[in-house]
Order: structure tokens, then sequence, then C-alpha cells
């Protein structure tokens, strides 16, 4: 997905431009990775070329960029650093490691653990852990991806436990694209899965995000019952129906989510 943070509003005076271009910086490679130019940064970062090159010259001596032979740059590997860092950190994904191990066991379908991004906008879960089954993309097993909180299970499952006036808030503030032709984006119909998830306790979805897969999800909640991510479960339609995958993996999903709840 795109980047569509709408970031936590502070006292302007207290910001440092410097470091918020050199972040501008770094998230031009968050819409395609590949190596760019100096040129090419400064145009999409929306900063002079000349800025754009002292940027440069100061993550790569950090780390936190690589130049490739033909002196074009990319991201450096000191950000696998920083998420591991961030991963050791959170108490959710430590406390969640051995019960998605489990999980994995049991199921014998992918399992992730996302976090609801409450932090900014709501607008977004993002995926902490994936453990994977026997067939994935390459983008599935990968930690760190981000999804809309409207199409997503993880999202859906977590809207339901919030307000009516924040899910509709939300909902109006997301930038509903269809992913696959199958992903539901009228308000109406969003609720209508959101509304599901608060009878049944998980959301459900099919071919949302991924033609061919199938997915439950249970929200994670705090001690003031307020969600903090999401545990998911994954399958294929080729191998189930889908009334089959839920009936068996919900209530593995919200056992899994229960055992995580703070």
């Amino acid at each position: 997905m795109s980047n569509q943070h709408r970031f936590r509003e502070v006292d302007e005076r207290l910001l440092l431009q410097s470091v918020a271009r050199a972040l501008d910086v770094l998230e031009v490679f968050a819409h395609n990775p590949k190596a760019r130019s100096l040129g090419e940064i400064a145009t999409a970062a929306g900063i002079h070329k000349s800025a754009a090159q002292r940027i440069g010259q100061t993550l790569l001596s950090r780390g936190y960029l690589e130049q490739s032979e033909e002196g074009r740059l990319t991201l450096g590997r000191m950000f696998l650093d920083r998420s591991f860092d961030y991963l050791r950190s959170n108490p959710l994904i430590e406390r969640a490691m051995p019960v998605l191990t489990q999980l994995r066991k049991k199921a014998d379908e992918r399992v992730d653990l996302s976090l609801f991004d409450a932090e900014y906008d709501n607008l977004s879960i993002v995926h902490a852990i994936r453990m994977q089954s026997k067939r994935e993309s390459f983008y599935a097993t990968l930690a760190g991806r981000r999804m809309h909180t409207f199409m997503s299970t993880g999202g859906r499952a977590c809207l339901a436990l919030l307000p009516d006036e924040v899910v509709d808030d939300i909902l109006q503030r997301s930038d509903r694209q269809q992913v696959t032709p199958k992903t539901i984006t009228d308000i109406d119909g969003i609720w209508d899965k959101v509304r599901e998830a608060r009878r049944t306790g998980y959301a459900y979805a099919a071919e949302e995000a991924l033609l061919g897969e199938v997915v439950v999800a249970a929200a994670v909640r705090s001690s003031s019952g307020v969600p903090i991510g999401a545990v998911h479960i994954a399958g294929s339609l080729s191998e189930w129906s889908p009334e089959g995958f839920r009936e068996r993996f919900s209530p593995l999903a919200l056992e899994a989510a229960q055992a995580l709840n703070f």
C-alpha cells in the first residue's frame, strides 16, 4: 500500500526540518525499492539536488543507504538492525512468538501477527510476525508489510472493537481502492463485515487481499479493551471451502488472540 499516514500533530516550532527531509529521502524507497540516482531522489522527495546529496552522504556514512557500482543509492542493511531493535522491544511481539509457534503447528497454515497503527491515524495495520505455510508469495513472508485497515481481516477485527463514530471516521478517511476484484470498498459493505466481526468475535475475508486466499483474524486487546493488533490465519481456497476454513480455524485464532490480551 502507499504511504498514506496523517502524521501526529505536534508544535511546528519543535520540528527539525533537516530531520524531516532526511526521512522524506528514505521514504522515497517506500513506493519502489529500486536503486535511484541523486536526481531521482531529489525529485521524488521534493528537495534540491544539493540537499539530496548532503542527506545521501550522511545516510551513506551511517549505513542507512548503500551505493551501487553505478553510483546509485538504495536502502542499507542498517535498517535490519533497527527492525531487530523494534521487534525485540515490543512486549506484544515477545509474548506472541511462543503462542504463534504453537498456532502454526496446530493450523499447518500461515499465521501472522499484525499491529494496529493507532499511533498515527488508524488507517493501516502492519505485519510484525509472519510464519509461512507450504505455499507463499515472496511478500507474504515478509514482516513489515502494511495493509489498509478497511480491507484487512486484522484491521476489521480491530474496527469491530471501536465505537461507531471512530469506525465511520476511519472509513471516510481511508483510500478505499480495490486490491483485487473482490476487495470490498463501499462503506456499507465494509460495515457489514465489521458488524459480522462484532457478532462472531473474528473477521473473515476471501480473496480481498490476494486471489485464492481465505483469512480469519481475531483482535488482540489492551487491558482497557482497546485493539492493539490481531492474529491472522490464512489458507488457500484450492484446499478449503470458505465455511470449512472458518469452522476449522476461527476457534484457533480466537484462542490465540485471547492468550495475548493484556
